[in-house]
C-alpha cells in the first residue's frame, strides 16, 4: 500500500512539474514575443520620426500653437464683450457705476421688474382713457 501511494505521489510530482516546465516555457515564450513586438514598433517609430516624421511632428507643433493663440484672442475678445455689455448695463441702471457687478445684476432685476409694472400701469391709464374718449363721442361731446 505504501508503495501504491509513493507511485502515486510520484506520478502527480512529475505531472505537476512538466505542466510548470510547459507554462514556463509558454511565458517565456510570450514575454519573448511581446518584448520583439515593442521593439518592431519602436522601429517603425523611429523610422517614422526621421525625415518626413519630423517635419509632420514641427507642423502638428505649429498648428497647436497656433490654435491656442486662436483660443486665446477668443477668450479676449469674449471678456471685452462682456465688459462692453457691463458698462452699458451701468448706464441703463439708475446709479449703475457705483455697483459691482453682482449688485449691478441685482439692481438690474429689480429695474426690469419696476419697468414693467410702469408698462402695465400705463396701458390701464390709456385704456382708461380710451374708454372715457368713446363716452364722451357717445354722448356728443
Amino acid at each position: 500500500m505504501e508503495e501504491q501511494t509513493m507511485e502515486m505521489e510520484t506520478a502527480f510530482l512529475t505531472q505537476n512539474m512538466n505542466t510548470t516546465t510547459a507554462t514556463a516555457t509558454t511565458t517565456a515564450t510570450t514575454t519573448h514575443e511581446v518584448q520583439k513586438s515593442l521593439h518592431v514598433l519602436r522601429r517603425s517609430r523611429r523610422r517614422c520620426m526621421d525625415g518626413v516624421g519630423k517635419e509632420k511632428l514641427v507642423l502638428l507643433k505649429e498648428v497647436a500653437v497656433e490654435e491656442k493663440e486662436k483660443v486665446e484672442d477668443e477668450e479676449s475678445d469674449d471678456r471685452e464683450e462682456i465688459e462692453r455689455k457691463i458698462n452699458a448695463l451701468q448706464r441703463i441702471v439708475p446709479n449703475g457705476e457705483s455697483y459691482g457687478v453682482d449688485k449691478l445684476f441685482d439692481e438690474t432685476a429689480g429695474y426690469i421688474l419696476a419697468l414693467q409694472y410702469q408698462v402695465k400701469a400705463l396701458k390701464a391709464l390709456t385704456g382708461f382713457f380710451q374708454k372715457m374718449e368713446k363716452d364722451k363721442t357717445k354722448l356728443g361731446g
